[in-house]
C-alpha cells in the first residue's frame, strides 16, 4: 500500500467518516480508529481538539497538503476582505487538483496530483504539472490528447459515483472543464461534514 493511499485510509478512520464518499473506505467496515488502540471508546473532544479535527479532515481531503502550504492558504484568505472560512474554502476548490478532481478526469484527488505531476494535463493550452497551482475565473483545463485514452480517465467519467459542481462546466468529448466561477462553502459537494469555520478558530487561537 502507498504512502497516500495508507494517509487516505487512516484519515477516514481517524475521524470516523468516509471523507470522500469511497466504497472502498474502511470506515465502511471498521468504524474505529486506526491501530492497536483504535477500539478503546473514544472521548469527547476539547474545542481545540475539535478544531484540530476540522482542520486535519480539510487538510486531508484535498490530498493531504502539507500543513506549510494549508497555513499559507489560510493566511491569504485572512488578507482578502470578507468571510474568512469561504474565501478559504474558495482558494482550496481553485486548486488545479482539486479542478480536475471536481471535473472527474480522475477518481480521487490524490490520482489528480499525480495525473497532473506526470504532465498529462494542460492549462490554457499550456501545459503543467504544479497540482497547487492557483485557477483564475474562465480558466480552461484540458487534457493531453495523448492522455485521453487512459483507462483511468475514462472509467472516471462514466462513474455515477458522485456529480460535477456547477461552478466548473465540462465538456467530456473534448475533455475540457472551464473554471466557471468561485464557489461559495455550501456548493462544494463534500462527501462529509466539513466546518471551515472550526479551521479559523484553530489558527486565530
Amino acid at each position: 500500500m502507498s504512502k497516500r493511499i495508507s494517509a487516505k485510509h487512516k484519515l477516514d478512520r481517524r475521524v470516523g467518516e468516509n471523507v470522500w464518499g469511497r466504497p472502498k473506505s474502511p470506515i465502511n467496515k471498521r468504524d474505529y480508529g486506526p491501530g492497536m488502540h483504535g477500539q478503546r471508546r473514544k472521548g469527547k473532544l476539547s474545542d481545540f481538539g475539535l478544531q484540530l479535527m476540522a482542520k486535519q479532515k480539510l487538510k486531508g481531503y484535498y490530498g493531504n497538503i502539507s500543513e506549510k502550504h494549508f497555513e499559507r492558504t489560510y493566511n491569504e484568505a485572512v488578507r482578502q476582505r470578507g468571510n474568512t472560512a469561504e474565501l478559504l474554502i474558495g482558494l482550496l476548490e481553485s486548486r488545479l487538483d482539486a479542478i480536475v478532481y471536481r471535473s472527474k478526469f480522475v477518481p480521487t484527488v490524490f490520482a489528480a496530483r499525480q495525473f497532473i505531476n506526470h504532465g498529462h494535463v494542460k492549462v490554457n493550452g499550456v501545459r503543467t504539472n504544479i497540482p497547487s497551482m492557483r485557477l483564475k475565473v474562465g480558466d480552461v483545463v484540458e487534457i493531453k490528447e495523448k492522455s485521453k485514452n487512459m483507462a483511468l480517465v475514462l472509467e472516471a467519467l462514466q462513474s455515477a459515483e458522485r456529480d460535477i459542481p456547477d461552478y466548473i462546466e465540462v465538456d467530456p468529448k473534448k475533455m475540457t472543464a472551464t473554471y466557471l466561477r468561485v464557489p461559495e462553502f455550501a456548493e462544494v459537494p463534500y462527501q462529509c461534514t466539513m466546518e471551515p469555520n472550526l479551521v479559523v478558530e484553530y489558527y486565530s487561537s
